[in-house]
């Protein structure tokens, strides 16, 4: 049996059943609005459904790691689309366990479209089985990534409680400035997230259609010795090219609404590894999201918060703050142990060094610090309520620029990861 072709199919049965359960967790919640009877036995009746199918979609997602695993003979957290595989299962380890304590249903009406948005957004990467290089072939890669990548995942969940905590709280009614300024920033929030599926399906759109560019890109750079080395190098494009490499010729160009040719040129300070594709990807991401976001808005014809918050009627803020302060408290000590200690550890067996100020580990520490002045201040100076979920959201949005930035935007010794 190819195991690993088996691990693609449990892959996609249990993203089927995380959007099943999605549904499942809205009907118990929306349901309720419209049911003419006990509407907490509907909430509960729903709530157990989507719990079950979203369970044994976890079930189904443990079985493509482990599966990929035996197939590969690897742990399958080497490469983007392992780890943010990886890290959208332990997303729902993380959702389930705080729901095991809590009991709420309307956590998971925002924590699993968190994880279905994440391994949708894990499936646009390379899905082969990469040799591991040097650096990661190390029982660390097992201790260290998987424990700051549980850590995270319990950040998320703070995240998505500390959300919903904010669109229950802020009041769409009032005009006052201050009620303005809150229904912005909840409102750029929602907007970043529609960015982020916007990018998802922009990606799948063009590669189902096939669509390709190509160019030559030609690299200078001088070597210790100070000769100047010059590289010609082939680069793709998925996406309708608005902005070209830098310093780059136009191979092939398919024609999209007319656009056959390139717009702009990327600027010659973007480094890293493919500036110019993943600058045009960032603008594709927002003119695609923004669209989506225009949509949506014209649909309703109101901010997508004031869509959502009536649905949050019913639900005590207390207990969002809670399972808020609770998740990332969990959380907190299993980053430390997995982005920090084990990290160092690594580093330390694979560098000959504790600390080398790469980005992945300048970023890994202001998580970590940031995180810790969120517990300072929520438990020496009483920051409750809309304060410390405004720092739950801003703090998984650090988070996401750790995952996502420093892999693929800041040269570093972590690049790989953006392979």
């Amino acid at each position: 049996m190819n195991w690993v072709e088996f691990s693609g199919h449990a892959y996609l049965v249990a993203f089927a059943l995380y959007c099943f359960a999605f549904m499942f967790y809205v009907i118990a919640i929306a349901g309720q609005r419209w049911s003419n009877r006990d509407s907490k036995n509907h909430t509960q009746r729903w709530g157990r459904i989507a719990f079950f199918t979203s369970s044994v979609g976890l079930a189904g997602h443990l079985t493509f790691f482990f599966t990929r695993w035996y197939g590969s003979g690897q742990i399958p957290t080497s490469n983007m689309y392992e780890f943010m595989s990886f890290l959208a299962m332990a997303i729902m380890i993380a959702f389930t366990i705080i729901y095991l304590i809590y009991r709420k249903p309307i956590l998971g009406m925002f924590a699993t479209p968190l994880a279905v948005i994440i391994v949708a957004y894990a499936s646009v990467f390379p899905k082969d089985v990469q040799p591991l290089i040097p650096s990661l072939n190390s029982y660390w890669l097992k201790i260290h990534v998987t424990t700051a990548a549980l850590g995270e995942a319990f950040f998320a969940v703070g995240f998505a409680a500390g959300l919903m905590y904010l669109l229950r709280v802020v009041d769409y009614t009032r005009k006052d400035a201050k009620a303005r300024k809150e229904q912005r920033w909840v409102e750029f929030t929602l907007y970043v997230i529609v960015v982020v599926i916007g990018f998802i399906s922009i990606v799948f759109s063009f590669r189902g259609a096939g669509y390709e560019a190509h160019f030559t890109q030609e690299n200078v750079t001088v070597d210790e010795q100070g000769q100047t080395i010059t590289r010609v190098e082939q680069v793709q494009y998925d996406l309708p090219p608005i902005f070209k490499p830098y310093n780059s010729q136009v191979v092939s160009v398919d024609s999209f609404l007319g656009m056959n040719k390139p717009w702009f040129e990327t600027p010659s300070w973007m480094n890293g590894i493919n500036a110019g594709r993943k600058l045009n990807t960032v603008i594709w991401s927002i003119i695609a999201g923004s669209l989506l976001y225009g949509l949506l808005r014209l649909a309703f014809r109101k901010p997508l918060g004031a869509v959502i918050h009536p649905f949050m009627d019913g639900v005590k803020p207390s207990d969002l703050d809670e399972i808020s302060y609770r998740a990332i408290a969990i959380g907190f000590p299993v980053f430390t142990l997995g982005a920090l200690i084990f990290a160092m550890i690594w580093a330390n067996e694979a560098w000959g060094r504790f600390w080398g100020w790469d980005p992945k580990e300048v970023w890994a520490l202001i998580t970590w610090l940031y995180y810790s002045v969120y517990l300072h201040f929520r438990l020496s100076r009483g920051w409750q309520g809309l304060r410390s979920a405004w720092l739950a959201v801003i703090g998984f949005v650090i988070v996401w620029f750790t995952l996502i930035g420093v892999n693929l935007i800041i040269a570093g010794l972590h690049s790989y990861a953006g392979v």
